[in-house]
């Protein structure tokens, strides 16, 4: 079967195209596009990409890349390591898109299931940790530690700040990852990074903070509480990066006196990934709330005093307070942290304290053993990682061509030791490949290990030992059997919206079609089970997957080259400043650091420029939507001596093609600016226009938008940032060297087939339509539902971009009604909220995507002109401003159940207000959720019993 993957991955018919372009008012879908988007930067030629492949000759492909990868055991550590995931976790919500597909749970009645697995997960890493608060997930460790380094900056007391205390120390035995992103994040920020080893460093009150690892790069178990103790003496906040799975035998960090504890839960059942994506995890003392990054999930109640789970403290985040952010966190990783927190849902701490011990006792083992063949070990203190001496007549280039060949890779140090971590797929019969390579390089014979040999004891010092409980919560005492482990998942995988429900139609968030054949090769052991420093002949398949992607969102892009370290959106942006900024310093401009962001740009860009270290000029916005070209104009004049360039979104955050795109970028080149392009929008653009075209000289991009990776609940995003030729040389090194932005030299390579299959079955034909589609299903909603809300802001020619904005203000005045009542109303009917109150007060911001049908986009527009009829019934006086069934939505199975009804409208009216709701329902489990309450009151983490009260 040679079927186009573009029939199945865009939702409209031909016979549907019709009908909807008769409804827009254009002949054919090209006239549409020429309404929409400007002539002059209409792409002349096709993209030089490769023919679509059909599903099936892309599945026989990604396999033969697969095949190409070697899969070694892997002893490398270093923050990355083996596991096994649960089956009933990777077939319940790995592979699960009712999990997978979900969005940030911003609209929490339809988030009760993430948002409990999510409190779950922070529920155990309070544990672990000995911290009284942990957040919902970051990206990496590495990033983990830069937050944590801009935390303690902006936690400075007021004498600190008057002295302009700057210097961070950071223990020279962290992971080289940590220290290659930590340079380029302190830099930025005006941080004076020093390094050294913590026992040999002499603090001075010139200090703000330190990091140290825990257990360290090397392996050594550390005794930080002497160095605590002098640190607070200056007043200095200390953050530790602890392996997490080491924390079930070692007192946890939050017991000895540390701020902040940081670090991966990748170890928590999640495959390496090739370096990402894993669930970084974050703990601080509560004190600290309302400075910590990254999303914090708490407890609070809804509009009948039923306890429910929301978001809280959002306020920190980015889209709301833009530059005076926490953080420019816009993607955790969300799904990640779902599993993780299920991997100890489902082990408990006696299961994780058995895996953990069985570890260390290997290490053991294997530690008794070496000077038998003639090696000495050099960790006194040590939880699974083995720092080798080789003996005086084994090389250490012999070494390595022996443990190859039984297909095992070691940590080589440049000072010739060799490292070995042990993991939790280590099992008798690697330990015994490990004996026999350790034996035959040393020319002796080896003795093999039997299991009744494995003595399960601690070897480290006692005063090192956890005596503390953990996980005594009942949720981590309950699940133990698969069937009971299933049934819960499903239980809170029944509480959410997802893409398997109904459209969500998010404008700027892209909630596209995930393709199961794009999924596939992320359950393959072969892409998966790869840990990113392997050697690079033992990965052809993914470099050749990568260089292939790089060059394809090059080429899509209209730019030279890719960086696809990046992690997230936010991290783009952050990295796509770095490289202007370099490229400046390097050309002797280091007075360029100031920045236009037109006032109706995402948070995210304020933000990034302000974690860059940059300095922002908003520029005002027309009453039409457009950015101000006066006014743009001007303050790239005044500014020309200091102009680092600008920051603009295309199509517009108002979901508007801009004409005079083309003259502003010309307006920052002739002020000695580069153009930075958020690629939020680039949905719209992909195949008819790009940013080289344009003029821009840096983009990033959204996989987990426009290029079809899942948004997980929250996260996984990766956001490559693609450059001009005069900038390659600033992009983030993949050595751990200049200008490093993530922990992998690829961030989440785990989820790059996704993209790369996404390119490569719909070719440049296919994203072109698909692109055109996107244009095509924003406007046919504008046309059903401009008379009733209106359409706030449209082009020259009268039509949106890719998205519209549906204005809700006059409501408020008329019938009492909010967005948010509106949002909420939605749920009744069985859909996620568009986006609310972004990027103006009082709208509703709509994003169809390309991927729905006609069917489901007029199932929305019917649901949203019912409900202005239910406005209308409102301010026409039939029903009460105070009691209605806008105001009193979502309404949950418990109440439409319930044996009272105090309402004047009926039953069926709010939950079945039409027949095909009432032939498929989704019930939620809330009614409206308190913020407020849940802010006043914040609990994070779970009761001592599944019966919650508030």
């Amino acid at each position: 079967m040679n079927e186009l993957f573009q029939d199945r991955h865009t939702g409209i018919s031909q016979k549907d195209l019709t009908i909807m372009l008769q409804a827009t008012g254009v002949k054919t879908l090209d006239e549409l596009i020429s309404q929409t988007i400007p002539e002059d930067i209409l792409l002349k030629e096709s993209l030089d990409l490769p023919e679509p492949m059909t599903e099936k000759q892309y599945l026989k492909h990604i396999r033969e890349l697969g095949a190409k990868n070697e899969l070694f055991m892997s002893f490398i550590g270093q923050g990355w390591y083996d596991t096994v995931m649960p089956a009933v976790i990777q077939r319940n919500i790995f592979e699960n898109p009712s999990w997978y597909t979900s969005y940030t749970p911003y609209q929490a009645e339809i988030s009760q299931g993430r948002l409990e697995a999510l409190l779950n997960f922070q529920t155990a890493i309070c544990e672990f940790t000995g911290m009284p608060l942990a957040n919902a997930s970051l990206l990496d460790e590495a990033t983990a530690a830069a937050e944590a380094a801009t935390m303690m900056y902006n936690l400075r007391n007021r004498d600190q700040v008057k002295n302009n205390v700057n210097k961070l120390f950071v223990d020279l035995q962290v992971f080289p990852q940590t220290l290659a992103v930590l340079k380029t994040r302190t830099k930025a920020q005006g941080i004076e990074l020093v390094t050294g080893y913590y026992d040999d460093i002499k603090l001075t009150d010139g200090f703000f903070g330190a990091i140290v690892q825990f257990p360290n790069a090397d392996g050594n178990i550390c005794d930080y509480r002497e160095f605590i103790d002098s640190a607070k003496v200056f007043n200095m906040k200390v953050a530790v990066a602890a392996d997490i799975l080491s924390l079930a035998l070692l007192t946890p960090p939050g017991e000895w006196g540390a701020d902040i504890v940081f670090g991966s839960t990748q170890r928590w059942g999640i495959p390496m990934n090739f370096g990402g994506p894993s669930a970084a995890y974050f703990a601080c003392k509560e004190e600290y709330k309302r400075d910590m990054p990254g999303r914090i999930i708490g407890i609070s109640k809804d509009a009948n005093g039923k306890t429910a789970l929301r978001m809280a403290l959002q306020t920190r985040e980015q889209h709301i307070k833009r530059e005076k952010a926490t953080s420019n966190i816009c993607t955790a990783q969300a799904l990640l942290a779902s599993m993780a927190g299920m991997y100890t849902v489902y082990h408990g701490a006696e299961g994780i304290k058995q895996i953990a011990l069985r570890i260390h006792s290997i290490a053991n083992y294997l530690n008794e053993m070496l000077p038998v063949y003639g090696y000495s070990q050099i960790n006194e203190q040590y939880f699974d990682t083995l720092k080798i001496v080789l003996p005086e007549e084994v090389s250490t280039a012999d070494f390595r061509a022996v443990a190859l060949d039984y297909g095992v890779n070691f940590r080589y140090f440049e000072s010739g030791e060799v490292g070995l971590s042990i993991d939790e797929t280590t099992d008798i019969e690697s330990l015994n490949t490990l004996i026999q390579i350790f034996a035959e390089a040393a020319g002796n014979v080896p003795v093999y290990a039997t299991e009744d040999q494995i003595n399960q004891y601690i070897s480290f010092d006692e005063s090192l030992e956890r005596k503390s409980d953990f996980l005594t919560q009942e949720i981590f005492n309950l699940y133990r059997t698969e069937t009971e482990m299933m049934r819960y998942i499903k239980r809170l995988e029944r509480k959410d919206i997802s893409l398997t429900h109904s459209m969500i139609s998010l404008g700027s968030c892209t909630m596209k079609l995930n393709a199961a054949s794009e999924m596939l090769a992320l359950s393959m052991p072969e892409f998966n089970s790869i840990h990113p420093l392997a050697p690079k002949d033992q990965t052809v398949g993914y470099n050749e997957l990568i260089n292939e992607l790089e060059s394809y969102l090059s080429i899509i892009t209209g730019l030279s080259a890719c960086s696809l370290q990046p992690n997230s959106g936010a991290a783009g942006e952050f990295a796509g400043l770095m490289t202007i900024r370099e490229y400046f310093i390097a050309k002797g401009e280091d007075q360029r650091k100031t920045v236009l962001i037109p006032a109706s740009a995402h948070g995210t860009n304020p933000a990034s420029a302000s974690q860059a270290g940059l300095d922002i000029v908003v520029v005002k916005c027309d009453e039409n939507g457009n950015v101000d070209l006066n006014d743009w104009k001007e303050k790239a004049i005044q500014n020309k001596d200091v102009l680092l360039g600008c920051m603009i979104t295309y199509p517009s955050t108002h979901g508007i093609f801009e004409v005079s795109i083309k003259e502003m970028c010309r307006i920052i080149h002739e002020n000695g600016g580069q153009v930075y392009m958020d690629g939020a929008n680039m949905n719209a653009q992909v195949g008819l226009t790009n940013p080289g075209t344009i003029g821009a000289d840096v983009c990033h991009l959204n996989l987990h938008k426009t290029f079809a990776i899942p948004h997980g609940g929250g996260g996984p995003g990766v956001g490559p940032i693609c450059v001009a030729a005069h900038l390659e040389a600033f992009l983030p090194d993949k050595q751990f060297g200049k200008n490093t932005v993530a922990a992998a030299p690829y961030g989440s390579a785990g989820v790059l087939p996704i993209t790369y299959g996404y390119i490569r079955m719909l070719g440049e034909a296919g994203l072109k339509q698909s692109t055109k589609i996107a244009i095509l299903n924003a406007n046919y909603l504008a046309s059903r539902l401009d008379k009733s809300y209106g359409v706030l802001y449209r082009g020259d020619q009268g039509r949106v971009g890719h998205e519209l904005i549906l204005d809700c203000r006059n409501f408020k005045n008329t019938a009492g009604v909010t967005e948010t009542d509106i949002a909420k109303r939605l749920i009744d009917y069985g859909f996620h909220a568009p986006t609310l109150s972004f990027p103006v007060h009082g709208t509703l911001m709509v994003e169809p995507t390309e991927s729905e049908s006609l069917a489901e986009l007029d199932r929305f527009s019917e649901a949203m002109l019912q409900i202005y009829n239910e406005i209308q019934e409102i301010e026409r006086g039939e029903v009460d401003k105070s009691d209605n069934i806008l105001i009193n939505a979502p309404h949950p199975e418990y109440v439409i159940a319930a044996d009272e009804w105090n309402h004047a409208y009926p039953r069926s009216k709010a939950a079945f207000p039409t027949p095909w709701v009432a032939s498929n329902k989704f019930w939620v489990n809330v009614a409206r959720v308190d913020n407020a309450y849940g802010d006043r009151n914040l609990v994070c983490s779970c009761p001592p019993t599944t019966d919650w009260s508030v």
